[in-house]
């Protein structure tokens, strides 16, 4: 029963420091200290750093992926039978909804939201190659579906707007305690983590449909 318990509290401390102080600035002493275990237990059960780091995605992103994965094949085999693509919309809506339902599962959205943003601004090479190598296929495959729900976008424009909006989710969700507050003190809202995404929504669809950006001009060549 300790190994598990050992194990647990290890990974518990590490994503929410991870979380808030960002990797390079938190080391392995600073984990044990506050999970109360020695730096032995850590190499034991992790071996090294990068690994704690990978396993600390992986409890979020396993039942990520297996959840987005059925309702993705849900998706699709309710439009098959009419022969349409999926739109834009149910797309976006059934990746929040994944979203919402597994940090229930383990420690809060907002440090699921934080590691996220994370892996784009701090990660290493390691961490890159390991979702991707672990977890790409589900991302890629949410690509094609809404590169066939957006034919009119241009690939490169796809890739700017997905992670735009990307970025937008991460920076609101992650906030979700501050911006509650504000929206309490000035709006006199209550407002939910479903009401926020409910909110959300029409802001990322119109985000990815919008037209297109104008061409640079081109300067005069004299």
């Amino acid at each position: 029963m300790a190994q598990p318990d050992t194990v647990t509290r290890i990974l518990d401390t590490a994503e929410v420091l991870f979380a808030e102080r960002g990797f390079a600035e938190t080391s392995l002493r600073n984990i044990t200290s506050k999970a109360k275990v020695n730096l032995a237990a850590v190499n034991y059960h992790f071996g090294s750093k990068k690994s704690l780091i990978q396993a600390v995605f992986a409890r979020y992103l396993d039942p990520f992926t297996t959840r987005f994965h059925a309702a993705l094949d849900e998706l699709e085999a309710r439009h098959r039978q009419d022969g349409s693509e999926i739109p834009l919309e149910e797309l976006l809506e059934t990746m929040a909804r994944t979203v919402l339902e597994v940090p229930a599962e383990r420690n809060s959205l907002k440090v699921f939201m934080r590691l996220l943003g994370l892996a784009y601004s701090q990660a290493q090479g390691h961490l890159r190659r390991y979702i991707q190598e672990e977890y790409g296929s589900v991302f890629t495959r949410f690509t094609e579906l809404v590169r066939r729900a957006t034919p009119e976008l241009p690939d490169a424009e796809r890739f700017w707007r997905l992670h735009f909006v990307l970025g937008t989710v991460i920076f609101t969700l992650s906030g979700l305690d501050a911006l509650r507050d504000i929206a309490e003190q000035d709006y006199h809202e209550h407002v939910s983590v479903r009401d926020l995404v409910r909110r959300l929504r029409p802001v990322v669809v119109s985000a990815m449909q919008a037209p297109l950006p104008e061409p640079p001009a081109q300067q005069e060549v004299s």
